[in-house]
Protein backbone atom coordinates (compact mmCIF):
# COMPACT_ATOMS: atom_id res chain seq x y z
CA UNK A 1 0.00 0.00 0.00
CA UNK A 2 2.97 2.25 0.52
CA UNK A 3 3.78 3.00 -3.10
CA UNK A 4 7.10 4.90 -3.03
CA UNK A 5 5.39 8.26 -3.48
CA UNK A 6 6.19 9.07 0.13
CA UNK A 7 9.78 9.92 1.03
CA UNK A 8 11.47 8.63 4.17
CA UNK A 9 11.22 11.91 6.09
CA UNK A 10 7.62 12.43 5.01
CA UNK A 11 6.72 8.95 6.31
CA UNK A 12 8.58 9.46 9.58
CA UNK A 13 6.85 12.82 10.04
CA UNK A 14 3.44 11.29 9.39
CA UNK A 15 4.16 8.42 11.80
CA UNK A 16 5.36 10.68 14.61
CA UNK A 17 2.43 13.10 14.15
CA UNK A 18 -0.04 10.21 14.18
CA UNK A 19 1.48 8.85 17.39
CA UNK A 20 1.46 12.30 19.03
CA UNK A 21 -2.20 12.74 18.11
CA UNK A 22 -3.04 9.27 19.41
CA UNK A 23 -1.09 9.45 22.68
CA UNK A 24 -1.28 13.15 23.55
CA UNK A 25 -4.32 14.34 21.54
CA UNK A 26 -2.06 16.99 20.02
CA UNK A 27 0.47 17.52 17.27
CA UNK A 28 2.04 20.56 18.93
CA UNK A 29 5.82 20.88 19.04
CA UNK A 30 5.75 19.81 22.70
CA UNK A 31 3.67 16.71 21.90
CA UNK A 32 5.98 15.81 19.01
CA UNK A 33 9.06 16.13 21.25
CA UNK A 34 7.45 13.98 23.95
CA UNK A 35 6.50 11.42 21.30
CA UNK A 36 10.08 11.18 20.07
CA UNK A 37 11.09 10.10 23.59
CA UNK A 38 8.34 7.54 24.15
CA UNK A 39 8.52 3.78 23.98
CA UNK A 40 7.89 2.43 20.49
CA UNK A 41 9.01 5.51 18.58
CA UNK A 42 12.55 4.19 18.16
CA UNK A 43 11.10 1.06 16.52
CA UNK A 44 8.95 3.22 14.23
CA UNK A 45 12.01 5.22 13.10
CA UNK A 46 14.15 2.13 12.62
CA UNK A 47 11.31 0.42 10.71
CA UNK A 48 11.03 3.33 8.26
CA UNK A 49 14.80 3.42 7.77
CA UNK A 50 14.85 -0.36 7.23
CA UNK A 51 11.97 -0.06 4.75
CA UNK A 52 13.76 2.69 2.80
CA UNK A 53 16.99 0.67 2.72
CA UNK A 54 15.11 -2.38 1.46
CA UNK A 55 13.40 -0.38 -1.30
CA UNK A 56 16.76 1.07 -2.38
CA UNK A 57 18.13 -2.49 -2.64
CA UNK A 58 20.53 -1.87 0.24
CA UNK A 59 19.72 -5.28 1.70
CA UNK A 60 22.71 -5.57 4.08
CA UNK A 61 21.80 -2.17 5.56
CA UNK A 62 18.15 -3.20 5.83
CA UNK A 63 19.27 -6.34 7.67
CA UNK A 64 21.22 -4.22 10.15
CA UNK A 65 18.19 -2.00 10.81
CA UNK A 66 16.08 -5.15 11.20
CA UNK A 67 18.42 -6.39 13.94
CA UNK A 68 18.45 -2.95 15.60
CA UNK A 69 14.65 -3.05 15.81
CA UNK A 70 14.97 -6.32 17.71
CA UNK A 71 17.70 -5.04 20.01
CA UNK A 72 16.32 -1.60 20.83
CA UNK A 73 12.60 -2.18 20.30
CA UNK A 74 12.35 -5.76 21.50
CA UNK A 75 10.18 -6.59 18.52
CA UNK A 76 10.41 -8.20 15.09
CA UNK A 77 9.24 -6.48 11.92
CA UNK A 78 9.99 -8.25 8.64
CA UNK A 79 12.13 -6.35 6.16
CA UNK A 80 9.45 -6.30 3.47
CA UNK A 81 6.51 -5.43 5.75
CA UNK A 82 4.84 -2.45 4.12
CA UNK A 83 2.71 0.10 6.00
CA UNK A 84 1.45 3.43 4.71
CA UNK A 85 1.93 6.78 6.45
CA UNK A 86 0.76 7.13 10.03
CA UNK A 87 2.13 3.75 11.23
CA UNK A 88 2.12 3.86 15.03
CA UNK A 89 3.76 1.49 17.46
CA UNK A 90 2.39 2.38 20.88
CA UNK A 91 4.69 0.06 22.86
CA UNK A 92 7.08 -2.09 20.89
CA UNK A 93 7.80 -4.94 23.29
CA UNK A 94 6.84 -8.32 21.89
CA UNK A 95 5.46 -7.18 18.52
CA UNK A 96 5.97 -9.65 15.66
CA UNK A 97 5.04 -8.61 12.10
CA UNK A 98 5.68 -10.94 9.17
CA UNK A 99 7.68 -9.68 6.23
CA UNK A 100 4.81 -10.05 3.75
CA UNK A 101 2.24 -8.07 5.77
CA UNK A 102 0.76 -5.07 3.97
CA UNK A 103 -0.99 -2.28 5.86
CA UNK A 104 -2.68 0.93 4.81
CA UNK A 105 -2.42 4.40 6.33
CA UNK A 106 -2.92 5.11 10.02
CA UNK A 107 -2.37 1.63 11.40
CA UNK A 108 -1.74 1.57 15.16
CA UNK A 109 -0.31 -1.47 16.94
CA UNK A 110 -0.10 -2.16 20.68
CA UNK A 111 2.46 -4.30 22.50
CA UNK A 112 2.58 -8.09 22.21
CA UNK A 113 0.74 -7.99 18.85
CA UNK A 114 1.40 -10.65 16.23
CA UNK A 115 0.49 -10.04 12.58
CA UNK A 116 1.68 -13.25 11.07
CA UNK A 117 1.64 -15.66 8.18
CA UNK A 118 -0.03 -19.01 8.11
CA UNK A 119 0.71 -21.36 5.22
CA UNK A 120 2.80 -18.57 3.64
CA UNK A 121 -0.21 -16.23 3.52
CA UNK A 122 -0.15 -12.96 5.46
CA UNK A 123 -2.80 -10.45 6.51
CA UNK A 124 -3.62 -7.29 4.59
CA UNK A 125 -4.80 -4.35 6.72
CA UNK A 126 -6.83 -1.40 5.46
CA UNK A 127 -6.62 2.23 6.56
CA UNK A 128 -7.36 3.49 10.07
CA UNK A 129 -6.87 0.18 11.87
CA UNK A 130 -6.21 -0.01 15.62
CA UNK A 131 -4.82 -3.30 16.91
CA UNK A 132 -5.09 -3.70 20.69
CA UNK A 133 -2.39 -5.10 22.96
CA UNK A 134 -1.85 -8.83 22.65
CA UNK A 135 -4.04 -9.25 19.56
CA UNK A 136 -3.13 -11.83 16.94
CA UNK A 137 -3.98 -11.51 13.23
CA UNK A 138 -3.05 -14.68 11.42
CA UNK A 139 -3.05 -16.00 7.89
CA UNK A 140 -4.66 -14.84 4.69
CA UNK A 141 -7.15 -12.41 6.21
CA UNK A 142 -8.26 -9.02 5.00
CA UNK A 143 -8.85 -6.38 7.65
CA UNK A 144 -11.09 -3.61 6.38
CA UNK A 145 -10.67 0.11 6.98
CA UNK A 146 -11.82 1.88 10.16
CA UNK A 147 -11.44 -1.34 12.18
CA UNK A 148 -10.74 -1.81 15.89
CA UNK A 149 -9.30 -5.11 17.04
CA UNK A 150 -9.68 -5.61 20.77
CA UNK A 151 -6.92 -6.55 23.16
CA UNK A 152 -6.01 -10.25 23.00
CA UNK A 153 -8.41 -10.93 20.11
CA UNK A 154 -7.40 -13.69 17.71
CA UNK A 155 -8.39 -12.81 14.15
CA UNK A 156 -8.40 -15.67 11.64
CA UNK A 157 -11.22 -14.52 9.35
CA UNK A 158 -11.80 -11.39 7.25
CA UNK A 159 -13.04 -8.29 9.10
CA UNK A 160 -15.38 -5.86 7.29
CA UNK A 161 -14.96 -2.08 7.15
CA UNK A 162 -15.97 -0.26 10.33
CA UNK A 163 -15.99 -3.37 12.52
CA UNK A 164 -14.94 -3.75 16.12
CA UNK A 165 -13.87 -7.32 16.86
CA UNK A 166 -13.12 -8.99 20.20
CA UNK A 167 -12.54 -12.44 21.61
CA UNK A 168 -10.99 -15.78 20.75
CA UNK A 169 -11.78 -16.39 17.98
CA UNK A 170 -12.55 -12.75 17.17
CA UNK A 171 -16.17 -11.89 16.53
CA UNK A 172 -17.69 -8.67 15.21
CA UNK A 173 -19.49 -6.83 18.03
CA UNK A 174 -19.99 -3.46 16.34
CA UNK A 175 -20.03 -2.04 12.85
CA UNK A 176 -19.47 1.71 12.64
CA UNK A 177 -20.36 1.98 16.34
CA UNK A 178 -23.65 0.11 16.13
CA UNK A 179 -24.00 -3.11 18.13
CA UNK A 180 -24.31 -6.27 16.09
CA UNK A 181 -26.97 -8.72 17.28
CA UNK A 182 -25.92 -12.35 17.30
Amino acid sequence: MNDDKHGLFELIGADVKAKAASVYDSTSTRAILKTLLTDGTCSMLLYRTMQASQKCHLVPLAMIFNKLIGIFGQCVIGRKADFGPGFVIVHSQGIVINSSVVGGSNVSVGHQVTIGAEKRQSPVLGDDVKVGAGAKILGSVKIGSHVKIGANAVVTKDVPDGATVVGVPAKVVKIFGQRVNE
